[in-house]
């Protein structure tokens, strides 16, 4: 009976509109430092060409003309930027409900996640897909992936303590509606070609 009791309340807590509200909001603080950054990208990027218009062995652009220094360094401090503010304004206003970010992890978020973006322009080249090609799941999970590649390689002990198996469900639901939102925003403010 108290088994059965405890057990009951443990799952009333865990699936409470609370709860969830919170993995929610714990999702959006972690990933903004991953999310920002291939917008600011888009709006800043432009000039050289990372791969300097060279082509790999079959032929084809290495990355193409969409993916720039200029992005690259200006996605990446913006994502950096913005971690730090989250760092502070969290200890500032005591919002210790709100998972813990460092530095550290703030570069690797950042960095990452344009990473991430870069390696998927490989491959989608390598298919032979145009700039601006739609790519289904791997346009909307390429810096995430590359966000989480980097921590598990250089902060493992951060991702186990703070990214819970709901906050990760969430990281993955949310994602793929909030890039459809901003590529819907980037292209009717003529920042983007297409929607996507």
């Amino acid at each position: 009976m108290f088994i059965s009791a405890v057990s009951n309340r443990y799952w009333e807590i865990t699936i409470s509109p609370d709860f969830l509200f919170i993995s929610l909001i714990s999702a959006l603080w972690i990933m903004l430092p991953a999310y920002l950054p291939n917008s600011v990208a888009a709006v800043l990027g432009g000039g050289k060409a990372i791969d300097g218009g060279r082509v790999f062995s079959d032929g084809r652009r290495i990355f193409g003309d969409g993916k720039t220094w200029r992005g690259l360094f200006s996605g990446i401090i913006a994502g950096i930027v913005i971690g730090i503010i989250q760092i502070r304004v969290r200890d500032a206003a005591g919002l210790l409900i709100l998972p813990e970010l460092t530095l550290p992890v703030v570069i690797l978020l950042a960095a990452g996640a344009l990473l991430g973006d870069l390696v998927k322009s490989f491959f989608k080249r390598r298919l032979n897909k145009e700039r601006g090609a739609e790519w289904i799941l791997a346009d909307q999970y390429d810096f995430v992936l590359g966000a989480f590649v980097m921590l598990l390689l250089f902060q493992y002990a951060w991702v186990i303590t703070t990214i819970t198996p709901l906050i990760l469900l969430w990281i993955v639901l949310i994602t793929p509606l909030l890039h459809r939102v901003v590529n819907i925003i980037g292209y009717l403010t003529g920042v983007k070609d297409v929607p996507w």
